[in-house]
């Protein structure tokens, strides 16, 4: 079968070597050590405590959440006692409430429990209300909730489900060895979305340099005739959902629009696997796998935690640093796109993938030099965008032509820091200036819904 793909990107150096042919590890949060659960694990309202300091809490038990439709409930991931509801840092820098948990390391489960369902006689409502109920979100870095993802509106049918199985990020390898390890969960996950959307055919993409991959899903699809497994070529950032959509159907998202806009719903493979835990066997999210990898760790990994652990409790248990040659530079998930961590003091979150440690040779960047209008940015910009127009828009504060010049579509994939020979900081200075304009652009938004609303009730008050 040919290997599909978009156009333009790049392809950096993947690292996998490192980590790929690990089986994943098990590793458990040390008696007496706490573990922290952020109220903002997901796009969308942040939850609110259901617990109180000095609650003992069970593995398991709903601890967080929020009426509001975009959201997601939070889980226990242990037992133990409530000992703080205090802010906490999560991955890329943010500070937000958290609730603090000391395991007793006795793993008490909450009643309920391991409530197997058959999604077959459930109706779309019941599935997807189960999915919600147990936390679900994209796991692939958005942390879209899935069950709103998988109701989008009615006037939208959906053609294909697509499995974003390409993991083109260089270093993270939880993907593929989910694929190896647990490809039927994949699959029987991948059927009850189906079951959600009856006439859409299901495509697990997979980039070309995980064969064994391809091999493992495309024998755990044998005889099921609406799944088929499609070899992607190997290029960053295939794995992008307008890129993905783009290779294997064709269609375009336009500006602004979700998949769904295009007929198609894509999800991780990770959150395909949690949605087969929630109806096959009844577990809430409580764990990721992690990929624990880079040149100053002593044993790169896969690695499966209990979510609300630091990154701190995870390279301690893992064994540690290289002593020798330590890292210099972390990094919450993969080196195009993670943010850099100035401590590992942070709590997993239900988007954690990985933390990268890189040693001095690994992380140096040379120093960054004026622009010499090579136009290499915008050869491989996947988006069509003028990344160095866009930079000096940036660090002339002139939003108005940033947001003109399509700004606002950067998938900030950090394609163009990688080809500028001048080393710019091109994505930097975009994402920077894209989350200014977008809160500005939020703003507007609710301001205008605020007035019309408020023009309506006056309106209603004069009849």
């Amino acid at each position: 079968m040919q290997a599909l793909t978009f156009k333009r990107g790049v392809h950096p150096p993947d690292g996998k070597a490192l980590s790929a042919e690990q089986p994943i590890k098990v590793i458990l949060p040390k008696e007496n050590s706490e573990l922290f659960f952020p109220m903002s694990q997901h796009i969308g309202a942040p939850c609110e405590p259901l617990v109180a300091v000095g609650d003992y809490v069970k593995v398991g038990q709903k601890i967080a959440e929020s009426p509001a439709f975009m959201s997601s409930p939070i889980f226990s991931s242990i037992s133990g006692e409530v000992v703080d509801i205090r802010p906490m840092l999560v991955p890329g820098g943010a500070t937000v409430k958290a609730i603090v948990v000391k395991n007793d390391g006795k793993m008490v489960e909450v009643e309920g429990l391991n409530q197997v369902h058959d999604y077959t006689t459930m109706t779309n409502e019941e599935i997807l209300a189960c999915i919600k109920e147990a936390g679900v979100v994209g796991l692939g870095g958005a942390g879209f909730p899935t069950h709103v993802k998988l109701a989008p509106p009615k006037d939208q049918v959906i053609d294909y489900i697509l499995i974003n199985a390409a993991e083109c990020e260089p270093y993270l390898t939880t993907d593929y060895r989910i694929m190896l390890e647990e490809s039927d969960k994949v699959v029987r996950g991948l059927q009850v979305m189906l079951k959600l959307h009856p006439n859409a055919k299901g495509v697990i993409g997979i980039e070309m340099n995980k064969p064994k991959a391809i091999e493992a899903m495309t024998k755990a699809c044998e005889g099921i005739p609406n799944i088929t497994v499609q070899p992607l070529v190997t290029k960053f950032p295939q794995g992008s959902e307008k890129h993905l959509i783009y290779a294997i159907t064709k269609r375009e998202v336009k500006s602004g629009q979700l998949p769904s806009s295009a007929g198609c719903i894509v999800d991780n493979v990770d959150t395909v696997v949690a949605i087969e835990r929630a109806l096959f066997r009844g577990r809430p999210l409580m764990r990721r796998i992690v990929t624990l990898t880079g040149g100053g760790v002593k044993n790169p990994g896969n690695y499966k935690i209990r979510l609300g652990m630091t990154f701190r409790d995870i390279v301690e248990l893992a064994g540690g640093f290289k002593e020798d040659n330590p890292p210099v530079k972390l990094i919450a998930g993969g080196p195009m796109m993670g943010p850099t961590m100035f401590t590992l003091d942070v709590a997993t979150v239900k988007t954690s993938s990985a933390l990268l440690c890189l040693t001095e040779e690994e992380a140096y960047i040379p120093p960054e030099s004026n622009c010499i209008r090579c136009g290499k940015c915008v050869d491989h910009c996947p988006m069509a965008l003028m990344p160095f127009m866009l930079n000096q828009f940036a660090l002339r504060g002139e939003g108005d032509n940033f947001v003109k010049h399509h700004g606002l579509d950067c998938i900030e994939c950090g394609s163009c820091s990688y080809e500028c020979p001048a080393k710019r900081q091109l994505a930097q200075s975009i994402r920077a200036t894209k989350k200014i304009e977008a809160g500005k652009k939020a703003a507007a938004a609710a301001k205008a819904r605020a007035e019309a609303e408020a023009a309506k009730k006056a309106a209603e008050a004069n009849k």
